[in-house]
């Protein structure tokens, strides 16, 4: 649900791409000199990212750490890149990749996607080997939009990036280990009309 709207060999620096994203209509991400168009989600993909912020919200409310939806940005400082995740999850005074723009941060804790058929692949390889360059991240979950299932992903003392355990099934519930809180995956896709499962 992506395209890039420069051609494949179009390059262009980032103060060009923060130049055309203030006036922009619509968000694009900045990837490797290139302007990405992130196109418009699914009512699943949408849903699934309002019930989550929700309820992170809900629990975090009133604490240290705050959920920001897919309106804000974030830069990794060693790449240049610039990314919308689906939510993320910050806490203490947020950092700013430029004063003077409130757009954009670079200390979140947590980074959540969701994930759909042409997002994948990139959720899970080029984009989270980039975010793992983020000093503040510690825990980095994707969540389908095609099935009910949510993998962690986080970052232990020693700097060590490990797999949590991926929650599959109705009554289980997905634990954030940076947070300290668990939601259950029945409120994580609640009203959520999930495609019928393939036979194998």
């Amino acid at each position: 649900m992506e395209q890039p709207i420069s051609p494949p060999a179009a390059h262009v620096t980032e103060q060009e791409y923060l130049r055309r994203e203030e006036s922009a209509k619509s968000r694009h991400e900045y990837r490797n000199a290139r302007i990405v168009d992130m196109a418009g989600g699914t009512s699943e993909h949408a849903s699934i990212a309002m019930n989550l912020g929700v309820e992170l919200a809900t629990r975090l409310k009133g604490g240290p750490c705050k959920v920001f939806g897919s309106d804000l940005s974030v830069r990794v400082s060693r790449s240049g890149n610039y990314y919308y995740p689906d939510l993320m999850v910050a806490c203490g005074a947020l950092e700013y990749a430029w004063p003077d723009r409130r757009t954009t941060i670079t200390n979140p804790r947590v980074v959540i996607e969701v994930t759909s058929p042409s997002s994948e692949v990139g959720d899970r390889g080029e984009k989270f080997s980039d975010y793992r360059h983020l000093d503040s991240l510690e825990e980095y979950v994707l969540v389908s939009q095609e099935r009910m299932q949510v993998e962690t992903f986080y970052r232990q003392p020693d700097g060590l990036w490990v797999i949590g355990p991926t929650v599959t099934q109705s009554g289980q519930a997905a634990k954030f280990r940076s947070l300290e809180i668990e939601i259950p995956l029945n409120d994580i896709y609640a009203g959520v009309e999930l495609p019928p499962k393939q036979a194998v």
